[in-house]
């Protein structure tokens, strides 16, 4: 199937002329045919069959809604006359209407579109109890208040996010083309949102050159986004629609090509990309109605977005302002990983499979943050992890804005807390963010710490949850430093199995000066990686002892940690000594913390009174000399403040010439750093959790 877009030369789409022209040939034909072959496994083709009844479900839907505005249109007396051409109509929008929905697992974005007469309260009292009655509707439930309000539900089994728009239309006709500016005229911006998402799908359809290379493309780009870990626009990364318009914008660019070469295009234009140069599929446009539009020249806080795609229908928007230097870093590495990948493709040095291979994220950073979210309930736990990751982007910004922090990578996926380690806790879910620390200039050891943007990304969703009213008791929060070796206590052994090490890359950031060497992407992570897996080994008791907070009371104590490499082991100068400090009360704890064996190891003791460290007896740190410390916001040297302790000198020669040395030992700061009583969160019953993360990063 082919479309040719209106009004508009063959071989000239977009902003400008084609890069190429050339017809496909004979290879091209066969790596096309390839592609679909590998892509074929992983269900992204629906059947005729499946087809058929998503089909008949809108159709039954489109019905549905018509009988509705009818019947209110007589319950509001309306004339007669009216009554009977009221109308009312379904309009789709998302990955089902570009043509690229994969089998089984897609649900289905519809838009409502109602005459004057029906009200935003009708759609969701109304037509919600209407769909209540309904023995084919289940899992029927109206979220309101989000940014563009959705009732969600299940017809006949195919899942459905409606939205709903009224425009200033005494009637809506069956062919009513919501791609007129006009429509727009007199709504609220709630509506406007909402007929968003079908103006700019049916734009971009009508911007691409060949819909059959242009599906094909997407459905390629799409499922090598899920499985590298780069899709998804609440995290930072790229949803549906961006992706659906880069492609486009590839597709204008080689009109001709098929999806072999598209794809390879692809990977190659956005790899180079000058970012934050916007992609555009069309020029901006004025309107009379003088909506705010994504214009740099007239927003302020449009020129700090990152990597603008901005959507073709007015009023034009930056679809992807969630995006941050950090995803847009990990994102264009993908590109340049995609690019080696398809370039040996058509080379016929490899296959496609290799570029649909899974990002395995679990081997590919040294340092994680793991993010918990927990509830006593299953209503509370599914209302609390939708708000905290629609938050995770916030703790992202943060930690990339540490001075110290190269890339803060968040992986996309969730997963469920093992039942060893959150008996207590109700229902638990964890993310993972993995740390890359820019290089000691110098010899000196450098304290990194973390704790001012975790607590001001706990902060700002303890403070949402209670504007929302959702914050319940037993809701909490908890971040916790971890190595990669400490990894196996979260997880199961198959997810973090080993790969054979790639080749180090390098991430290079245009116009931000970002660019760091690490090794590039793992080949693969298990598909089963949610499962629980109870013989993964493990040793709860110690783990809880760093992951674990006792909150039976509100005083807080000093920590005192210790960091000791092992003697045996040479530390380099990008090794990180890291210690988690936590809020606790309780009896004197002493624990060795697992998983420091081959770099450096960690013991950490919580001790009232004395404070006994392998063997050394320290019983006055009030007494120890002060150190230079570096925070994220200063570089200058600060003595302790009120109950904050010094470094203590200890092992001899190497203390006494004031460094740390293999023997470095550290007093953390107490609770003033952790303000409770200033703190924006809400004050309630619910405790809310504190937690201090600090690093030493060797020079």
């Amino acid at each position: 199937s082919t479309s040719r877009q209106q009004n508009q030369p063959q071989g000239h789409y977009g902003l400008t002329s084609p890069i190429s022209l050339a017809p496909p040939n004979d290879k091209d034909h066969i790596h096309t045919q390839k592609l679909i072959e590998a892509m074929k496994p992983f269900g992204v083709f629906e059947d005729q069959e499946e087809l058929y009844h998503r089909t008949t479900v809108l159709g039954k839907l489109n019905n549905f809604v018509r009988e509705w505005i009818s019947e209110l249109a007589e319950n509001k007396n309306l004339p007669p006359a009216i009554t009977e051409q009221v109308g009312g109509k379904i309009f789709t929008f998302g990955s089902y209407r570009l043509g690229v929905h994969t089998k089984g697992s897609s649900d289905i974005d519809a838009l409502c579109v109602a005459p004057s007469h029906v009200e935003r309260s009708d759609f969701f009292q109304s037509f919600f109890e209407k769909l209540k009655n309904l023995e084919e509707v289940k899992n029927l439930r109206a979220i309101e208040d989000a940014y563009v309000p959705v009732i969600k539900f299940e017809l006949d089994g195919i899942e459905i996010d409606l939205v709903f728009a009224k425009l200033s239309l005494p009637t809506v006709s069956d062919d009513l083309d919501l791609r007129d500016d006009s429509c727009l005229k007199s709504l609220d911006i709630r509506c406007i949102r909402s007929l968003n998402g079908s103006r700019v799908t049916d734009e971009i359809l009508r911007l691409v050159p060949n819909l059959e290379n242009f599906r094909l493309t997407l459905r390629a780009v799409k499922l090598w986004a899920k499985r590298r870990g780069v899709y998804s626009n609440i995290m930072g990364f790229l949803g549906g629609v961006s992706w659906a318009m880069l492609v486009a914008r590839i597709c204008q660019l080689y009109p001709n090509a098929l999806a072999s070469t598209l794809v390879n295009k692809f990977f190659l234009i956005f790899s180079k990309w000058d970012w934050p140069k916007p992609v555009l599929l069309k020029r901006l446009e004025e309107s009379f109605l003088n909506l705010p539009v994504w214009d740099p020249r007239v927003n302020p806080s449009d020129r700090y977005h990152v990597m603008p795609i901005i959507t073709p229908a007015y009023p034009q928007q930056n679809s992807t302002y969630n995006v941050s230097v950090s995803t847009r870093a990990v994102m264009v590495e993908e590109f340049q990983r995609g690019l080696e990948v398809t370039d040996e493709i058509l080379k016929g040095k490899s296959d496609w499979s290799k570029l649909f291979e899974p990002l395995n994220f679990f081997q590919k950073y040294k340092h994680y943050i793991v993010l918990t979210a927990s509830a006593f309930t299953e209503e509370h736990h599914l209302n609390w992890i939708g708000l905290v990751e629609s938050k995770i982007r916030v703790l992202v910004g943060n930690l990339e804005r540490n001075e110290f922090i190269t890339i803060a990578h968040v992986q996309p996926q969730s997963f469920p807390g093992k039942e060893d380690l959150y008996k207590e806790s109700g229902y638990v879910s964890m993310w993972f963010l993995g740390l890359v620390f820019k290089k000691a200039e110098s010899a000196v050891k450098t304290n990194v710490d973390l704790t001012h943007g975790i607590q001001s990304f706990t902060d700002t969703v303890y403070r949402q949850a209670s504007a929302l009213n959702i914050l319940k008791d037993g809701m909490k929060i908890e971040a916790t430093y971890v190595k990669r070796k400490q990894l196996r206590y979260f997880l199961p052994a198959e997810t973090l199995q080993k790969r054979k090490k790639q080749r180090v890359s390098n991430i290079s950031q245009n116009n931000s000066g970002l660019q760091c060497k690490r090794s590039s992407l793992g080949e693969s992570c298990s598909d089963g990686s949610k499962d629980r897996d109870s013989n993964t080994p493990s040793n709860s008791s110690s783990l809880n002892k760093i992951s674990k907070l006792d909150i039976s009371t509100a005083e807080t104590e000093r920590l005192f940690f210790i960091s000791r490499p092992n003697s045996k082991s040479q530390v380099s100068p990008t090794e990180m000594e890291a210690t988690v400090a936590l809020r606790t009360s309780g009896p004197p704890i002493a624990c060795t913390i697992p998983g420091y064996n081959t770099v450096c190891q960690l013991r950490t003791c919580f001790v009232q009174g004395h404070h006994k460290l392998s063997g050394t007896l320290i019983t006055d740190p009030k007494s120890a000399s002060p150190k230079q410390h570096y925070s994220p916001t200063s570089k200058v040297s600060h003595p302790p403040t009120s109950g904050e302790c010094s470094p203590k000198a200890i092992d001899g020669e190497k203390a006494r010439k004031g460094g740390l040395g293999q023997g470095g030992f550290e007093i953390r700061l107490s609770s003033k750093e952790l303000p409770d009583s200033s703190s924006p969160v809400p004050t309630n019953s619910i405790r809310i959790i504190k937690r201090s993360i600090k690093l030493t990063l060797n020079g």
